[in-house]
């Protein structure tokens, strides 16, 4: 099996079990059909292989990026103009995926980037309250609740031929990699776990260092390339 159907059937067959408790709410873009269809076309052109990818693990889908496409860090904008992918979505800009696509144009473009990585998330499902974003680790109920749901997303992760399981990245130096760092102990899903600084971060209280944050990234993921 390709690598691209594999992550299709991952995504598609996600399911966060019961309903949480309290006032989170579950958000799972890929129910809608037309966040499939350009899964489709975003998994089959960039991932349509066999070659080794090496996970980037975000914190989970917000509602204006991941949460709207259903491809991790990725806006209608970012997908339409950077991808090439035409898609029906309201065109606002994400924050997060104004930086990631910057850096991976410094990197190389999509097609390079992708051929290397694989961007995913700790939750590859959002959640929301109130109408506003929640991270995973927002709540300790929230975190407890989501913790069997991260691990086993994890396992069928690795699952997916190709997948290494020698280096992954975190994207969150703070609680995410923290978190992530304290799995792979309990767990030993990689050999070693390396953090990187969040985009979100970056664009709002380092918005002047921002060249500085990429060539950051570029540097960390070359030196894994070489070391996988």
């Amino acid at each position: 099996m390709k690598m691209d159907r594999a992550i299709l059937n991952f995504l598609f067959q996600l399911d966060f079990g019961p309903v949480l408790s309290g006032s989170a709410e579950i958000m799972n873009p890929y129910k809608r059909e037309e966040v499939r269809k350009v899964c489709r076309s975003f998994y089959t052109k960039y991932y349509s292989d066999h070659s080794p990818r090496i996970l980037i693990m975000g914190i989970n889908p917000g509602r204006y990026g991941g949460g709207i496409t259903g491809i991790p860090f990725t806006d209608p904008i970012r997908l339409e103009k950077d991808c090439e992918i035409p898609n029906p979505f309201y065109k606002k800009p994400e924050t997060s995926s104004v930086f990631i696509y910057e850096m991976i144009d410094a990197f190389g473009g999509p097609s390079m980037f992708f051929s290397y990585f694989l961007v995913s998330a700790m939750s590859p499902l959002g959640f929301t309250s109130q109408g506003k974003n929640l991270n995973y680790y927002d709540h300790k109920d929230l975190y407890a609740e989501t913790l069997p749901f991260i691990t086993g997303s994890i396992r069928k992760q690795l699952a997916i031929p190709g997948i290494g399981n020698h280096t992954a990245l975190c994207i969150g130096e703070g609680k995410n990699f923290k978190i992530l760092k304290n799995l792979n102990q309990e767990f030993g899903f990689f050999k070693e776990v390396l953090p990187l600084p969040h985009p979100r971060y970056i664009m709002q209280y380092r918005y002047k260092r921002k060249q500085e944050y990429i060539q950051n990234y570029l540097e960390t993921l070359k030196s894994v390339l070489r070391t996988r």
